[in-house]
């Protein structure tokens, strides 16, 4: 299969013009090709032997041709360990919000693999890309908000310094996230001193307050909360 070709057929201009909108930020041509049926592609690939064919980040040109590269990646029946050398070669290729939130979930990481799987992410917190650190931060969003991590997400999160706009919002999401599951300990890190910029806080703010999961009452001491 050519790979460029077969996605090229299912091109939408309808679909496209929706994309774009949401999608600004990339530097691929858009052609607007909808996600699921980008996925049976990838899936399709990843099934078959020589599935690392289709991997070569050489003359990329389109957005959807990038994200079906990271979704064979992410549907290989390969372990964690074989795929993170892949997973190096992809993450500099991404340049979007979008490729690198559908790029995570879908690695769909077990339980027996997540201490690899953190201490492989770590050091994107410290990347000068944009969207290496947001790729750090959405693995630590999808896998990480449990038990056993969820007090080192908030510290790593904490020491993240980097003033990409998607790297803001994405430590916002994280960090609202966690103070839908572990509102006692996200309270405690707000409320006391800490290393956020007043964009980010304001933001994590903002995501608990619109947040179904938070009552009223919380919600007007996380207004009285705002930075000036």
């Amino acid at each position: 299969m050519n790979l460029k070709e077969e996605i090229k057929k299912l091109e939408d201009a309808e679909y496209r013009k929706f994309n774009k909108n949401i999608c600004k930020d990339t530097s691929y041509e858009i052609l607007g090709v909808r996600m699921p049926l980008l996925r049976d592609i990838a899936k399709k690939l990843a099934r078959e032997e020589n599935w690392t064919d289709y991997i070569d980040m050489n003359n990329v040109e389109y957005f959807e041709e990038v994200l079906v590269k990271g979704l064979i990646i992410a549907y290989s029946k390969i372990s964690f360990e074989e795929k993170k050398k892949y997973i190096k070669e992809y993450l500099p290729y991404l340049d979007s919000w979008a490729l690198t939130d559908s790029f995570c979930p879908t690695l769909k990481i077990k339980e027996k693999d997540l201490d690899e799987v953190w201490n492989f992410i770590l050091p994107y917190t410290k990347s000068n890309k944009e969207f290496e650190v947001r790729f750090a931060i959405i693995m630590m969003l999808d896998y990480f908000i449990i038990d056993d991590y969820v007090d080192n997400v908030i510290e790593k999160l904490d020491k993240i310094h980097h003033d990409g706009y998607y790297v803001k919002m994405g430590v916002a999401w994280c960090l609202a996230e966690i103070g839908t599951k572990y509102n006692s300990k996200l309270m405690k890190f707000l409320e006391k001193e800490n290393n956020l910029d007043n964009f980010t806080y304001n933001k994590t703010l903002q995501k608990m307050i619109e947040s179904y999961r938070i009552d009223k009452e919380q919600k007007q001491i996380l207004k009285s909360m705002k930075r000036k």
